[in-house]
């Protein structure tokens, strides 16, 4: 067992030094003689890794040092080290890493896209099945959205056993179908009901993310690529009310669901022949202890179809590790504070997507009275905005790791990432009373548009955020932070739309954006400041 082990093993520990350390860590060195474990030891060390790399010569020895793989450019210790095998995804050329990326970032957009399907559609259907839009949105939207997150528990199950690629294709192929059921559903029951399932098994690239990102590329780059990742999905639930609203405006509603799933088909296509395993047994003795077929055309097939993960998972994660997994990480203090955190800052958004359209549509003085054209129009403003966060996001992301790592000499320290939140926090308070200012004055769309652009800007910026700083803290476990993470948004916003609209009737949109704001940022002060301050005792003693 390595020195660094043992310090993990050891929960007891008070203070933390200026670079992460508890106080065993701080006053000692790898032995360069006991065996150094390159596989594992940024998981051993979670929230602290030592990037730069004559920091590594001190910490680790010159011996270790050595050994340890570097950037291309020679200024970052990798993590995690790849291994000397060109099937090792840490391997993979940029090209092929960025493809894979770019085809989970398509697939995340599918299930709130297909999702706010209904949110452009939710006065057409009203007249369908001759009820209101509040009957629509409390029967439909926000259950579908419910099933969301619980989805993606369950495909974190079957990933850890099975790989990426099979649960990715199957849960697609699936929701396809359920989508299908809403284009034709003859009655409301039905339509509720396909919508529901299409909800649960659409989410799985929601939670599949985390995983490829961390399969692919090595952690200097993980924020980054997260970044373009988070897009995907935070963006989806206004691509479909934009789109859809200028389609259901002049032809059947039913045509937007079966232009959803024709998207779905697309993604699917993308899987099918372009999508790649990204699981890698890194830690078995030989990665590869199943032969592969020599026909590449078979063994992409049952890789595809979950033959090759059921071969392996006999050497993965049991079926008690892989359905308790979760249990054990939830309860941990630092990830259930920015759990609880992100669930609001994110719920609060989704009700403002599935109540703005109700907003927009209704009559004065409840609403600003817009055609279905008017009503597609404006949810361009939180695309716009989501792109803007996701520029934003990306560079700023980065600016806090370079100088989280410049200031802890070449560590970098898992709580900085929580810097972006402050940002975030300002720009979510701006926005959303700007916003509601916008509804229940009745002043300009542009307001309307300002405030709502600058709180989607925010929500875009801080999950990139928590997303990062949860991976960071717990590495054995993306799947599990993934799949609490998106559980966390969609319990946050589920039943935002139940009380949001007669609540802005009532009081006054002013009040609710303005109440909702005020509760994310006592949030804010009471979580994010104790994360920085004792975020690294937390990880010493609860990490897994």
């Amino acid at each position: 067992m390595s020195t660094d082990e043992k310090h993990v093993q050891d929960p007891s520990v008070s203070e933390v030094d200026e670079k992460g350390r508890g106080p065993q860590e701080s006053s000692s060195q790898v032995d360069v003689g006991s065996e150094f474990d390159l596989v594992s030891y940024h998981e051993h060390n979670a929230g602290r890794l030592v990037v730069d790399p004559e920091e590594a010569k001190r910490e680790f020895g010159e011996a270790v040092a050595s050994r340890l793989k570097l950037s291309k450019d020679g200024t970052k210790v990798l993590w995690p080290q790849p291994l000397d095998d060109p099937d090792d995804p840490q391997n993979w050329s940029n090209v092929r890493k960025n493809f894979q990326l770019l085809i989970i970032t398509l697939a995340a957009i599918t299930p709130d896209f297909e999702s706010g399907i209904g949110i452009a559609d939710i006065f057409a259907l009203a007249t369908q099945f001759n009820t209101t839009t509040g009957h629509i949105n409390d029967l439909t939207s926000n259950w579908s959205i419910f099933l969301l997150g619980w989805g993606g528990i369950f495909a974190v199950m079957l990933m850890r056993r099975f790989g990426r690629l099979p649960i990715l294709f199957w849960s697609q192929v699936l929701s396809l179908g359920w989508l299908v059921g809403c284009t034709f559903a003859p009655n409301l029951n039905t339509f509720t009901a396909m919508r529901c399932l299409n909800g649960f098994f659409a989410t799985c690239p929601q939670v599949t993310g985390l995983y490829i990102v961390t399969d692919l590329f090595p952690f200097h780059l993980q924020a980054r690529k997260l970044n373009i990742w988070t897009m995907g999905f935070i963006i989806s639930p206004f691509l479909s009310p934009f789109m859809m609203g200028f389609i259901v405006a002049r032809i059947n509603w039913r045509w937007t669901y079966g232009i959803g799933a024709i998207y779905g088909a697309f993604v699917i296509f993308m899987i099918v022949f372009f999508g790649e395993e990204t699981m890698y047994d890194r830690k078995l003795p030989n990665p590869h202890p199943i032969p592969r077929p020599q026909s590449r055309l078979r063994y992409r097939i049952e890789t595809l179809l979950g033959i090759t993960g059921a071969r392996m998972a006999k050497y993965r994660d049991s079926w008690r590790q892989a359905v308790f997994s979760i249990l054990n990480v939830v309860w941990r203090p630092h990830l259930l504070m920015i759990l609880l955190f992100e669930a609001l800052v994110f719920g609060f958004s989704i009700g403002i997507n599935t109540t703005n359209a109700v907003f927009l549509g209704s009559p004065p003085p409840v609403g600003f009275g817009l055609s279905q054209f008017g009503i597609a129009g404006a949810y361009g403003t939180p695309i716009v905005a989501v792109l803007i966060g996701e520029v934003l996001g990306r560079y700023f992301n980065d600016w806090v790791m370079y100088m989280s790592i410049r200031r802890n000499n070449g560590v970098f320290i898992a709580e900085n990432r929580l810097w972006t939140c402050y940002i975030a926090v300002v720009l979510y308070i701006v926005g959303f009373v700007v916003l509601g200012s916008a509804v229940q004055m009745h002043l300009s769309l542009g307001a309307l548009v300002m405030g709502w652009g600058i709180a989607e800007v925010a929500v875009m910026i801080n999950t990139v955020a928590v997303y990062a700083y949860c991976n960071d803290c717990f590495p054995r476990n993306q799947g599990e932070i993934s799949g609490l993470v998106n559980l966390a948004r969609t319990l946050g916003g589920f039943s935002v739309a139940y009380f949001q609209v007669p609540w802005a009737t009532k009081n006054g949109a002013l009040q609710t954006f303005g109440v909702e704001a005020a509760i994310v940022t006592a949030l804010f002060l009471l979580v994010v400041p104790a994360l920085q301050w004792k975020g690294a005792i937390l990880r010493e003693r609860y990490s897994i």
